[in-house]
């Protein structure tokens, strides 16, 4: 039996059961409830005293129009009485409509760099102007919510990142740093029988640590993708996953890839590359493709292995399927993850490709 994931799913339903948890203590709008009349009635019942006021004057007025001649007198009179009427269905219409007016205004007045304020003005107490203020308040919470924890999760990958280089500078470049200093230092006091060779292993140890300092500038931003274009980054990606030794990396990349922005040519490539590490720390596969290719007005990445297979109960935060999926998100893209127990996982990208203009 397969397992096919949806990462916006779990989330999404995650983030909803926050909403609601941050907005149980949240002081809301009450609920408007046989407050006057809907708007529906109020325009009809404004119209309908225009028109009833009509009916009353040409009722109780020795007004006669003739046909088919009609004097300047009568001409007059009609258009006098146009005028009244108007002006009364204006002021009449006005005052219906001024709750939403108001809703406007105050809509207009709701600064995001000030979260917090929402729309509880008495001014808007009517049953549909309330109900429309109560769901834009509604938005207001989710949006702010779903603020708040973006900009959480950017923070908080900000500084796992951080910490992961801070780590790796500090237990492989610091201590080849400290053992080259120590030789350095020992070859200077004690002397050496053949300081060729001495200075020979110092140059070796050095070496060692650029490398280091490369892959860990390579790994914060790929150099292949600024200078060789995603194709030829995503094959130098699958070139130096299979020289680990531990897994077999085939790509599929097809040349007619039409021209992406650089920010979806970045989000391919790190949904790839934290595909494939996926797959070596938890799939325990060896073999796996990388597959880029345009298919009906999108680009299509396709990461398959032959591992085990993705658990039937995901644990939170399972293999940076959050990080991927904001990925996706950024640019607009889909991303769906698909397995079968012990015949392993696929990871898709579907990215949409703007048309170019005749």
């Amino acid at each position: 039996m397969g397992l096919t994931v949806s990462v916006e799913r779990p989330i999404a339903a995650k983030t909803a059961r926050r909403a609601e948890a941050s907005s149980a203590g949240r002081r809301a709008l009450p609920p408007y409830e046989g407050e006057g009349l809907p708007l529906f009635w109020r325009l009809f019942l404004a119209n309908g005293a225009v028109l009833a006021l009509v009916v009353l004057v040409l009722a109780v007025t020795p007004i006669e129009i003739r046909a088919p001649i009609v004097t300047l007198e009568q001409l007059l009179l009609l258009l006098g009485g146009l005028v009244v009427m108007l002006a009364i269905n204006l002021f009449l219409l006005r005052r219906v409509l001024y709750p939403l007016r108001r809703l406007t205004e105050l809509m207009q007045s709701v600064d995001p760099d000030r979260p917090g304020r929402r729309l509880d003005d008495v001014a808007l107490r009517h049953p549909d102007v309330g109900a429309l203020a109560a769901a834009f308040n509604g938005m207001l919470d989710r949006v702010e919510f779903e603020r708040r924890e973006s900009a959480r999760a950017a923070l908080a990958a900000q500084e796992r990142e951080r910490l992961r280089v801070a780590r790796e500078l500090h237990d492989e470049i610091g201590q080849s740093l400290t053992a080259v200093t120590l030789q350095a230092e020992r070859a200077a006091d004690n002397g050496a029988a053949d300081p060729t060779a001495e200075l020979r292993r110092i140059a070796d140890d050095i070496r060692d640590s650029l490398d280091d300092v490369r892959r860990i500038a390579r790994e914060l931003r790929p150099e292949a993708l600024d200078d060789l274009g995603l194709v030829n980054a995503l094959i130098t990606l699958c070139s130096r996953v299979s020289a680990q030794g531990e897994l077999r990396v085939e790509g599929q990349l097809e040349a007619g890839v039409p021209p992406l922005e650089s920010d979806v040519e970045l989000v391919i490539y790190r949904v790839a590359q934290e595909s494939l590490t996926n797959v070596v720390r938890h799939a325990r596969a060896s073999y796996a493709t990388v597959s880029l290719k345009p298919e009906n007005g999108a680009v299509i990445l396709r990461v398959r292995d032959d591992g085990r297979g993705l658990p039937t109960e995901l644990p939170k935060g399972t293999a940076g399927m959050g990080g991927m999926r904001e990925r996706a998100l950024l640019v607009g893209g889909r991303l769906s993850i698909r397995s079968e127990p012990d015949r392993g996982t696929e990871v898709e990208l579907e990215v949409p490709v703007a048309e170019p203009q005749a």
